[in-house]
């Protein structure tokens, strides 16, 4: 149950370490799960029967889309990722407001194939705890033997250096972005259909505990 109830803060935690790494940071993490929660949610109240891989590809799409507008504006834009992301967090939750009209969605408008997902069990563990065992594995490999987890390594540890070996700086911080938003995506849908609830203030103040469990 400890492991169950930590799952998504490893996820989000995995994600904002790419970032970190970048020497950038990324506030909205916590806003973004919100956003994307309450989007599934009512997605799924208007269309009850969607399939979860559709849903749960949805909540991915939307995340990395988030992820993708706080990167473009650090590389672009060349502004600072604590700006960045502090702006983006506010606006994401305004965002939920706006379509949501400050209203609940509750229990029992949720489908029970929505809500009963993360609660399946496989080999006496939660699809939550699944899913971020998996995540770990998936950085584990990704940090250590690709080049994208190289290049995110190089960057941070020294930018200059990176940019005469060849790695686009800019791009690899975009692309930790990304990252870290698919993630926030991702758990945003098994955060609500886990609590079976979604409103404005979803996860308020998370990213905090986010950045710590990171460090």
């Amino acid at each position: 149950n400890v492991f169950n109830d930590t799952a998504p803060l490893i996820i989000l935690a995995l994600g904002q370490m790419v970032v970190i790494l970048t020497r950038c940071i990324d506030l909205s993490v916590a806003a973004n799960l919100a956003l994307t929660g309450m989007g599934t949610a009512m997605i799924n109240v208007a269309m009850p029967a969607l399939p979860i891989p559709v849903i749960l590809a949805i909540a991915i799409g939307l995340g990395a889309i988030m992820g993708a507008v706080n990167g473009l504006l650090v590389w672009k834009l060349d502004i600072p990722p604590i700006v960045v992301t502090l702006g983006t967090m506010t606006i994401f939750r305004g965002i939920i407001f706006v379509i949501s009209n400050g209203k609940w969605v509750n229990s029992h408008e949720m489908s029970p194939a929505f809500t009963g997902f993360p609660r399946a069990e496989i080999l006496g563990l939660p699809v939550m705890s699944w899913t971020a065992i998996t995540t770990v594995v998936i950085f584990a490999v990704m940090m250590a033997r690709t080049p994208l987890g190289r290049s995110i390594f190089a960057v941070g540890g020294n930018p200059h250096a990176a940019v005469y070996t060849g790695i686009n700086v800019g791009k690899t911080q975009f692309l930790a972005f990304v990252i870290s938003g698919a993630l926030a995506g991702l758990t945003g849908y098994l955060w609500v259909a886990r609590y079976a609830v979604a409103y404005v203030d979803i996860a308020g103040g998370f990213e905090l505990e986010v950045v710590a469990a990171c460090v």
